[in-house]
């Protein structure tokens, strides 16, 4: 009998395809808690007494920590491994949801031996979860990394994408249905029963992939500064600034502002939703199609042996959706606008993770995948800083319109710094591989 058949510690000898599937539910699982804020808090933040500013801060706090947590995690793997930063991660997240609960029960009378600071438990609660994105993040794309080859690899990094984007709008769908059907403790209960879940699905079927480093420090500064790394994290950056910081925090904001809403007039159902609700719907409808092309993008990237093209390609698509937006005369030219920068969002995951694998060193991967997640949590976490104010100065359709030009700045980039490290516009997944 072997050692982990023996030591229940240690999970169930799989192969790497399980391994991808088991990354795939637990991130699903757990991605519920990364979504269910964002139809809630904007409209509980005047109940709770929260300024939008506030709101901007508590929304953007699991970003900005990240910027100090995203490489210790990315050393960490590169020298424990990846199973034990991966579980422990999940379990943090789990706790960071249900820290939410505590958000709304504070203020109650029966629980007299809280402070009543709302405020400051969702951003304790965001801090949590902050760290233990990283540890998850960091892990999930270095065991698909390990697990593949080049050939596959655009597929792999897909699957594992979707199902951490999956896992956000179903989040998305539960804080704004949820909340308005049954109320919002509920739904935050729920999503972290669902991040408990995921803990037990790691712990039990994720084994240990990584090659161990010999580095001993772990500091947030160790970063991966090759220009593809730094390339490929500006291009995250810019995305996550557009559509997490930008498109996310605003949403329900822009429903409200347009009076645009989910009624029995437009689907005849006989089901009506405010805006929390609404935006919940249709920011799960711009993530799930984000996760059908995240899955498409990568296999197509595969297909083709050149990861370029697909990342054009979707890039112009975000753009679109952004143009879309700006001038969305009703409300299905907004479904069609937030699926459409969904698709561009989607669309360039799995090939951009994998080019960023191809041109890594496979010692250095969570390193790297520590600089890419520092400079998109910048980006995400900006974005609500800036976005929320700013739309009360200059109105929606400017702020969108602006945004529009993120995608097109992030595709000069992408091409200029591949050009310069390949000599080539459009290497093939070849001529990239390490």
């Amino acid at each position: 009998m072997s050692s982990s058949e023996s030591d229940p510690s240690e999970p169930l000898d799989v192969s790497s395809r399980s391994v991808v599937v088991a990354v795939v539910a637990s991130t699903f699982f757990v991605g519920f808690g990364g979504g269910v804020i964002f139809p809630i808090l904007p409209n509980l933040g005047e109940v709770l007494g929260i300024s939008a500013f506030m709101v901007g801060v508590i929304l953007a706090a699991n970003r900005w920590t990240r910027l100090v947590a995203n490489a210790p995690a990315g050393v960490l793997v590169d020298r424990i491994g990846t199973r034990k930063p991966f579980i422990a991660g999940l379990a943090i997240e789990g706790v960071a949801t249900f820290g939410y609960v505590v958000a709304l029960l504070a203020s109650h009378p029966s629980m007299w031996f809280l402070p009543d600071a709302p405020e400051a438990w969702f951003v304790l609660a965001r801090v949590l979860w902050g760290i233990g994105s990283a540890l998850v993040f960091a892990t999930a794309y270095t065991i698909t990394a390990d697990v593949s080859d080049s050939g596959s690899r655009g597929t792999s990094m897909g699957i594992v994408r979707a199902g951490i984007t999956f896992g956000f709008p179903a989040g998305l769908v539960l804080g704004g249905l949820v909340s308005e059907t049954y109320g919002n403790a509920e739904a935050f209960v729920l999503a972290a029963a669902f991040a408990g879940l995921a803990s037990i699905i790691a712990y039990f079927v994720v084994p240990e992939t990584h090659v161990e480093g010999s580095d001993s420090s772990v500091k947030p500064w160790d970063l991966e500064l090759t220009l593809p790394a730094l390339t490929v994290g500006l291009v995250n950056f810019g995305l996550y600034f557009a559509y997490i910081g930008v498109l996310f925090s605003t949403l329900v904001l822009y429903l409200q502002a347009e009076a645009l809403t989910i009624s029995t007039t437009m689907f005849g159902y006989g089901i009506e939703y405010g805006e929390q609700g609404t935006s919940g719907v249709l920011m799960a409808v711009s993530v799930l199609a984000g996760a059908i092309f995240t899955i498409s993008g990568g296999v197509l990237s595969d297909s083709v042996g050149a990861r370029m093209p697909v990342l054009v390609l979707f890039l112009v698509t975000a753009c679109v959706g952004f143009g879309v937006l700006t001038l969305a005369p009703s409300f299905w030219y907004v479904v069609l606008a937030c699926a459409l920068i969904g698709a561009g969002q989607g669309g360039i995951g799995g090939p951009l993770t994998a080019l960023l694998a191809d041109l890594t060193v496979e010692e250095r991967m969570g390193r790297a995948m520590g600089t890419n997640n520092v400079l998109g949590d910048v980006g995400g976490g900006l974005g609500p800083l800036v976005a929320l104010p700013f739309a009360e100065v200059v109105g929606f359709q400017a702020m969108y319109a602006l945004s529009a030009i993120i995608p097109l700045l992030a595709g000069v980039i992408l091409v200029a710094g591949v050009y310069s490290h390949t000599g080539s516009l459009s290497p093939t997944v070849e001529e990239s591989a390490i």
